[in-house]
């Protein structure tokens, strides 16, 4: 029987929320309650021919890319001894089910501790009596929606599991779940809303069963798990979420995966990305080669990267600087555009935020400026990327590569008030190209970061590869070792500069 080794431990699925009765019996009839839902989506060639793209899900692809299997044999879950890469479904679900237990659905806080014993079982199972393996012994919670709730629940109510069961959780991937909430129509769901457990979204009922403060619910509190170790996808498609007919998307609006808005998607202090995928359904965030490959490089990969954009200057177009030359009032705003890909990728992005998606970055020129023009002393540097990357995907070289698409457009102008708009051209960017990063250790167990503007130049050609000096200073965000940080300066003819500070970190 294989030995626990890192960093493939086993992975338990937990499932989102289900409203009605018939979609609890459809879960409970089904044996990996979505985590085996694939897709088949459209896109078009490079000679313009129209092909399918098969995603097969998550599931499979464990099954096929990584040696994962299930716990399911002669018709029932194994009773006896499991492979580490074993992949469990957490069925809180069943009991809900006639057929199964009283038809009552489990409280988040019931489903959480039934987790915490599923997890104590699969140590046994898996580790039997060897003392060295129970040690080594970690699981991996992958949730989608309410599930990650569950998972949270887990690791921050002392009441529903031990600190040696919390102990256990390596890291936790969530799919589309609401750490801040659900609200409709801009209004969290009330807490007397109980019919089909709908207030477990409620900021008052979420704050008692992950025992936070009402107004930090997207925070871990006092748990001691490390934010750094749970990532959050977040789903930026609202218009494909077909549930209850599309009113649930009608209700929740725009900047939103149609039932979870982009601002509630994501814990705080935590790695994020942002993937234009839908809730749920043939255009769904779990059944995608985004959250796939966003899932495997968090669990297996090796390296963490961030990037935060350090802006210096943004230039006024000649008219709106006479304006506040004359001492009139200037209020503007800016999109940031950030898409982040590994080499290789061509069907998929590991995050994207943009415009179109309804995800950009957006920044007031006053939170980062004074009136006078003066860089504020407390701007706020948008944060673009957490990306974790796998050196053991490097497909041609010694080094890893990805691209960054950035883009920066002014959002409008106000002088004095009023909306300027006779000179306003829309698509008129004040930067905009693709940076190229390649990776690669170096003796000191640093990294060497080398870095080509891809607009200009091939960036398969290394001899057009400026190498980066490596800077002092802190990690853009909470990373558990030592980062080496980097400084790619962006400058445009039209005077917007700026640095992209990138940090490079090792992950396990």
């Amino acid at each position: 029987m294989p030995r626990i080794e890192r960093p493939f431990f086993p992975i338990i699925y937990v499932r989102g929320y289900a409203m009605t009765r018939d979609e609890i019996l459809q879960t409970t009839s089904t044996p990996y309650m979505g985590f085996e839902a694939g897709s088949t989506k459209i896109r078009q060639a490079q000679d313009g021919r129209v092909l399918k793209f098969v995603f097969e899900s998550p599931l499979v692809r464990l099954m096929k890319d990584y040696d994962y299997r299930d716990t399911y044999a002669s018709g029932a879950e194994n009773a006896g001894k499991l492979p580490p890469r074993s992949i469990v479904i957490h069925r809180y679900y069943d009991s809900a089910d006639p057929a199964f237990g009283d038809g009552k659905a489990p409280s988040i806080p019931d489903a959480a501790r039934a987790l915490g014993q599923r997890i104590a079982e699969l140590r046994d199972r898996v580790c039997g009596n060897v003392e060295a393996d129970r040690k080594a012994f970690r699981v991996y919670l992958v949730a989608h929606s309410m599930g990650g709730l569950i998972c949270r629940c887990l690791l921050q109510n002392p009441e529903v599991a031990s600190a040696e069961v919390r102990a256990m959780v390596d890291k936790v991937f969530t799919y589309a779940t609401p750490h801040n909430g659900i609200e409709m129509g801009g209004i969290n769901v009330p807490s007397i809303l109980s019919l089909n457990d709908m207030n477990n979204f409620n900021r008052g009922v979420m704050a008692k069963y992950l025992k936070v403060q009402k107004d930090k619910v997207n925070t871990l509190g006092d748990s001691g798990f490390p934010p750094s170790r749970l990532f959050s996808l977040v789903g930026t498609n609202s218009r494909d979420y077909a549930v209850a007919h599309g009113l649930s998307s009608l209700a929740v609006g725009q900047m939103s995966d149609g039932l979870v808005r982009i601002e509630n998607a994501y814990v705080e202090g935590g790695p994020r990305a942002f993937v234009n995928r839908s809730h749920s359904g043939f255009f769904g965030i779990v059944n995608s080669e985004e959250g796939y490959q966003n899932l495997v490089r968090f669990l297996f990969g090796d390296i963490c990267a961030t990037g935060r954009l350090d802006i210096g200057a943004l230039p006024f177009p000649p008219e709106i600087e006479r304006a506040r030359a004359q001492g009139k009032k200037i209020a503007s705003s800016y999109y940031i555009e950030t898409t982040v890909a590994p080499r290789g990728a061509y069907t998929y992005d590991l995050t994207s935020r943009t415009k179109a998606q309804e995800s950009a970055v957006r920044r007031e020129y006053s939170e980062l400026f004074d009136a006078g023009g003066a860089l504020a002393r407390n701007a706020r540097s948008p944060v673009l990327f957490s990306v974790f990357l796998d050196s053991a995907k490097i497909l041609a070289g010694s080094e890893v590569a990805f691209s960054i698409e950035i883009a920066v457009s002014n959002a409008g102008y106000e002088i004095d008030g009023a909306l300027f708009l006779k000179q306003h051209i829309p698509g008129e960017y004040l930067f905009r190209d693709t940076l190229v990063l390649f990776a690669k250790r170096d003796d000191a167990g640093g990294w060497k970061l080398r870095y080509v503007w891809a607009d200009e130049h091939w960036a398969t050609g290394p001899k057009n590869a400026a190498e980066l000096a490596r800077l002092g200073g802190k990690a853009i965000v909470g990373t558990e070792q030592e980062p080496s940080v980097f400084a790619v300066p962006l400058a445009s003819s039209k005077g917007f500069q700026a640095e992209l500070k990138i940090a490079l970190a090792p992950w396990a």
